[in-house]
Parts: C-alpha cells; sequence; structure tokens
C-alpha cells in the first residue's frame, strides 16, 4: 500500500491558497509548530485537525488522502466516461468528461431528453458553471428568469444562482459543462 504524505498536500494547498503557516494554524484552532510538524510528516494529525484545516483552506477533505494518479489516468476515453446521477428522472443522464473530481474543474455533458429537466426544482451550487449546448435546444431557468438557448449557444452562471435545465423540444439535447471549484 502506497503511503499518502498529508502534510506536503496541506502545504501545498496552503502556499496555492497564500496562506502563512501562522496564518493557517491560528484559522484553523493548532499552533504553528504541530502545523509544521505536519507538513515536514513527522508528526501525524487526527482528522478532526484535518478537517479544520481542510475548512480554512476552502478543500475537501478527500483531497487530502488522494494518491497521485499515474499518467495515463488524465485521459477520458468516450467509452470510460462515468455516468453520475443527481436526479432520479428518466431520460436525464450526466456523463463526467474527466477524470475524476478532485481536479479544479469539473466537465460534464448533461443528456436531455424531450421533456427531461436536469432536476425537479431550480438548485444552486457554489461553483461557477460555463455551458454550452452541443445538440438541440434547452430552457435554462435561471432565478426568476426563463431563457431559450440552441445549439451553439453558451451561458455563464454565477456561484449559487439557483437553476435548472430543461429539454422543451422534441429532439435530444446535449450539453457540455464546466465547474470551478467541482461541486458533484
Amino acid at each position: 500500500m502506497n503511503n499518502i504524505n498529508i502534510g506536503s498536500k496541506i502545504r501545498e494547498f496552503r502556499l496555492s491558497k497564500k496562506f502563512s503557516l501562522k496564518a493557517l494554524a491560528e484559522a484553523a484552532g493548532v499552533s504553528s509548530s504541530l502545523l509544521s510538524q505536519i507538513e515536514k510528516g513527522s508528526a501525524n494529525p487526527s482528522i478532526n485537525t484535518i478537517k479544520h484545516i481542510a475548512d480554512v483552506l476552502d478543500t475537501p477533505l478527500f483531497l487530502f488522502f488522494k494518491n497521485e494518479a499515474p499518467m495515463d489516468s488524465f485521459i477520458v476515453r468516450k467509452e470510460e466516461r462515468r455516468s453520475m446521477s443527481f436526479f432520479k428522472g428518466e431520460g436525464t443522464s450526466y456523463e463526467l468528461l474527466t477524470p475524476d473530481l478532485s481536479g479544479d474543474i469539473e466537465f460534464m455533458i448533461l443528456s436531455l431528453q424531450p421533456g427531461t429537466e436536469s432536476s425537479d426544482k431550480r438548485r444552486e451550487h457554489k461553483g461557477e458553471e460555463v455551458a454550452y449546448i452541443l445538440e438541440g435546444s434547452v430552457k435554462l431557468y435561471l432565478e426568476g428568469e426563463k431563457f431559450t438557448l440552441l445549439q451553439g449557444d453558451s451561458a455563464k452562471i454565477n456561484p449559487a444562482m439557483k437553476h435548472k435545465w430543461k429539454n422543451e423540444g422534441e429532439e435530444d439535447a446535449k450539453i457540455i459543462f464546466a465547474i470551478n471549484p467541482p461541486c458533484f
């Protein structure tokens, strides 16, 4: 089994978020010396400590436990795409275009058969979303507005804006979208 170096990952995230060691330690409720030892791999933090650090860094906890992927795992073949389910509606499917959800961006295709929608109600998420209508036409219900988007159109949806997609047409529709940071 491969060892996971949580300390080096904490340091990497801390530096990428421009935190000093002291500032992160104070915000997470640990001493600077403990945080330094954790980053060097000479101390083993509790899960609770890692959770506090992850919360301050606004980073999902699982990323601290993820091993680095081999180079061939950066490629996603069409037949190897993972389907994801967020809504139990028939005729709605999501396919993940990125190898997983561990990076800074989530890239997916949403397929909607005629008369189907992405969700039973308008939903919001933390990430900024950019969508491109690959095939067909869809309605975008965004906050209190309704927009018709045709093949080739795109939309940007700011974080926390309640929205859903609906195919009110007679042909299948496909929406390709990216969300930063990943939220599903």
